[in-house]
């Protein structure tokens, strides 16, 4: 998938909305099913889309062919980060701007999905 960006952006964009719908409904329904706290039902959410994502991310979205097992540690790596960044975002939105915390969960996306495209480009998934 080497220089072709755009086309590389949209599919991973377009998985990532798919994952992002599952992820969400995850949250979402540990907090108001299972009555989680921010953080649980937040870790919940993401570990579900976390093998999916890989794999579409993988195969579909940049199309790597070299060796799964370090794409997956560098893949958790930069999972590990963007995680890290969201978590700090929705809890920031939460305790300190006193936004709702449903909407805070979708705030925390944004910064997510920036750090995780980008590692995944030109880290877990490099040719």
């Amino acid at each position: 998938m080497k220089g072709r960006g755009p086309v590389v952006l949209a599919r991973f964009l377009s998985m990532g909305a798919v994952n992002t719908l599952i992820g969400l409904g995850v949250i979402y329904a540990c907090k108001r099913l299972f009555g989680f706290g921010d953080i649980l039902a937040n870790a919940s959410g993401y570990a579900v889309g976390l093998t999916i994502g890989f794999m579409l991310n993988k195969h579909w979205t940049f199309g790597h062919t070299g060796n799964a097992r370090v794409a997956a540690l560098r893949f958790l790596a930069v999972f590990g980060v963007a995680y890290s960044v969201n978590l700090l975002c929705v809890l920031f939105a939460i305790r300190a701007a006193g936004i709702d915390d449903y909407v805070s969960q979708a705030i925390g996306i944004l910064p997510y999905t920036a750090i995780f495209y980008l590692g995944s480009r030109l880290y877990a998934f490099r040719g």
